[in-house]
C-alpha cells in the first residue's frame, strides 16, 4: 500500500470518532442535573432575595450554552484546520464541492434551536419575576429625581397622620390598578434623600430604604422628571422609572444587612450621584422604622412623580 493511501486509512477512524467525541462533550456540559449553587457566579454578587436565583440561574445558563455552542465551534475548526490541510506529498486541488444540503439544514436549524431555547426559558423567568400578588405584604413607591431617590412607605403607621394613600394627591401619579391593592387607610411615611446624604452606619452615599426579611415587598416606580432606572444590585434585578409610565415588581429579601443601590440609567449630568442604601431588618425593627419616621413628623408622602400619560391612561382603563 502507498504511504499515501496508509496515511488515509490512519486518518479515518479519528474522523468517524471525532463528531462522537464533541457531542458526548456537549452533552456533558448541557445535561447535567446541576443547579445555581453548583457553578460559579460568573460576576454576579450573592442573591439575597427569593427570586434573585431565578435570575442567576438563566444567567449561568445563558453562559453554559455559549460555553458548548463555542466549544463545538472550536472542535470544528480544529477539526477542519487537522484532518483537511494540504498534503505534503501531493499538490492538486482537492475536489470541489459546491453545496452540502446536511451541512446547510444544520447550520440554519442549530442556530434556530438555540435561540428559540433561550427565548423560552427569558419569556417563562420573565413572567414569573414581574408577577404580582393581589395583596402584597408591603408596597413602597420609589420615586426617582435628579439626584436622588424618595421612598413613599405605603403602611399603616401609628401617628403618621390621615394622608389615606387610595386619595392623596401627592400619588396620583400612580395608576389605580395599583392603588386598589393599597391598605385599608394606610396613612403613611417618607424617606427622601439628597446626593451628599450618606448612611450613618457604613458611610456609604444616598438615602437609606429599608425593608423587612421574609416579607414581600411591592415596588412601585414613579419618576419626577427624566427616565432613571432601579436598581439594587444583590437583587440582581433592575427596572426603568419612567415618567408618565409606572412599573412595578415585588421581592422578598431574605438576607439581613446594607447593601447598595444605584441608578442604572443615564440620566444627567449627575448621575453618578444617584445612589441608595437597602437596609433589610427583622419585620418588628423595620415596623419600629417607620414609627421613628412618623415621630420625626415625615408622615404623608412626597409627590410621586410626573402624571400618566394619555396613552398609559387608556392602558389603565383597559385593564379595568
Amino acid at each position: 500500500m502507498s504511504p499515501n493511501g496508509s496515511d488515509r486509512s490512519s486518518r479515518r477512524p479519528m474522523r468517524r470518532k471525532l463528531p462522537q467525541v464533541l457531542t458526548a462533550g456537549l452533552i456533558l456540559v448541557t445535561a447535567t442535573g446541576c443547579t445555581y449553587k453548583d457553578f460559579p457566579r460568573l460576576g454576579m454578587p450573592t442573591p439575597v432575595t427569593e427570586e434573585a436565583p431565578r435570575i442567576l440561574s438563566l444567567w449561568q445558563g445563558s453562559w453554559a450554552a455559549a460555553l458548548a455552542t463555542g466549544v463545538l465551534v472550536w472542535g470544528l475548526i480544529l477539526w477542519s484546520v487537522i484532518f483537511h490541510r494540504r498534503s505534503r506529498t501531493k499538490v492538486e486541488v482537492p475536489l470541489q464541492t459546491r453545496y452540502n444540503m446536511p451541512i446547510e439544514a444544520l447550520y440554519t436549524v442549530v442556530p434556530l434551536v438555540i435561540v428559540s431555547v433561550l427565548f423560552y426559558f427569558t419569556a417563562r423567568d420573565e413572567s414569573k419575576l414581574l408577577a404580582l400578588d393581589d395583596k402584597p405584604a408591603h408596597t413602597i413607591n420609589v420615586v426617582g429625581y435628579q439626584w436622588s431617590w424618595g421612598f413613599n412607605y405605603v403602611e399603616n403607621v401609628p401617628g403618621a397622620g390621615k394622608d389615606n394613600a387610595k386619595t392623596s394627591k401627592d400619588l396620583d401619579a400612580i395608576p389605580d390598578r395599583f392603588r386598589k391593592d393599597f391598605p385599608a387607610n394606610a396613612n403613611g411615611v417618607y424617606e427622601v434623600g439628597t446626593p451628599g446624604e450618606r448612611n450613618p452606619q457604613n458611610g456609604n452615599p444616598g438615602p437609606t430604604l429599608w425593608l423587612p426579611k421574609g416579607e414581600k415587598v411591592r415596588f412601585v416606580l414613579t419618576s419626577r422628571d427624566v427616565i432613571h432606572s432601579f436598581w439594587v444590585v444583590p437583587f440582581l434585578m433592575k427596572q426603568d422609572v419612567i415618567p408618565g409610565h409606572t412599573n412595578a415588581f415585588e421581592v422578598t429579601p431574605n438576607k439581613e444587612g446594607t447593601f447598595m443601590g444605584k441608578c442604572a440609567e443615564l440620566c444627567g449630568v449627575d448621575h453618578s450621584r444617584m445612589l441608595f442604601n437597602v437596609k433589610v431588618v427583622s419585620p418588628e425593627r423595620y415596623q419600629k422604622h417607620l414609627e421613628e419616621l412618623a415621630k420625626k413628623n415625615q408622615t404623608g408622602y412626597i409627590p410621586a412623580g410626573i402624571e400618566q400619560t394619555g396613552h398609559e391612561k387608556n392602558r389603565e382603563t383597559n385593564n379595568l
